[in-house]
């Protein structure tokens, strides 16, 4: 985690992503020393003083009022995603937490147990807030390649689409599954960006794979949403799914579902 926190972190990301054209300054002549936008060049777009956004981005300043998140947000050109992260984390640093928040789910209620069974043969399975799969249903984690053989406190979809050997011919499209998990990732703990259950996945993936890394100091974000998902599976061969995902009213849970499978290779 940078020393500036991670508001300070995400907002000098999105600062090094614009360049002076992209908001209508001109450049004079000589090298930029410093990708993107200055610092007081976007204090200036945003309405701000150089030396309250310096304090903002070095997380000397903890609590950005509202009209100036949305200005910086407006600045920056940030997206619906990007602006609702910045919000979450402007809280987390007005209001840290004073005690370590609660660890991410270990299990779930029975009634959950049965609406997996319920679901089959539809794949399903429940994430906690950093992805560890919690509970599934015999396709849901036998869709997962290889993850059964992995101890049950180990099976992370993240951990798994970057580290299982299986996962790189398993997703057809693998960058975007990475990108999206790591997003996913992000969201579903800005409201707790220091949690150590997620300081300790995102130091054993960094050390693992640098795609990750690299995916991760971009900060990118983005919740789940409705899509397609296509597998090149050894068991099911080429299969394409509807993909949901429903938010469950525990902290942090969300249930997967792979409905509609199309253009399959094999049998049923």
């Amino acid at each position: 985690m940078s020393t500036s926190g991670p508001l300070g972190a995400f907002l000098r990301s999105r600062r090094s992503l614009l360049l002076p054209a992209d908001v209508g300054l001109s450049v004079g002549p000589g090298l930029r020393r410093t990708p993107g936008l200055r610092r007081e060049e976007l204090a200036t777009i945003a309405g701000v003083s150089f030396d309250y956004y310096t304090r903002l981005e070095q997380g000397r300043e903890r609590r950005p009022g509202h009209a100036v998140l949305e200005s910086l947000a407006r600045a920056l050109r940030l997206s619906t995603d990007d602006k609702c992260h910045l919000h979450r984390l402007a809280a987390h640093a007005a209001e840290p937490r004073a005690t370590t928040p609660p660890a991410p789910a270990p299990s779930v209620r029975p009634a959950i147990d049965a609406i997996l069974t319920a679901l089959r043969p539809s794949p399903a399975y429940v994430l906690n807030r950093v992805s560890d799969m919690i509970a599934a249903n015999p396709e849901g984690l036998s869709l997962f390649h290889g993850i059964v053989l992995w101890q049950p406190n180990r099976r992370n979809t993240v951990r798994y689409i970057f580290t299982h050997p299986a996962a790189r011919t398993l997703f057809r499209d693998w960058e975007s599954t990475a990108r999206s998990s790591v997003a996913q990732l992000r969201t579903m703990n800005a409201h707790c960006p220091s949690d150590p259950h997620l300081r300790e996945l995102v130091k054993d993936l960094e050390s693992a794979d640098p795609t990750f890394h690299r995916l991760w100091r971009d900060h990118a974000v983005g919740p789940r949403r409705h899509t397609t998902k296509s597998f090149d599976h050894p068991d099911l061969g080429s299969v394409t799914f509807d993909f949901e995902t429903l938010h469950l009213p525990d902290d942090g849970l969300r249930l997967s579902i792979y409905t509609g499978a199309r253009d399959t290779t094999s049998t049923e």
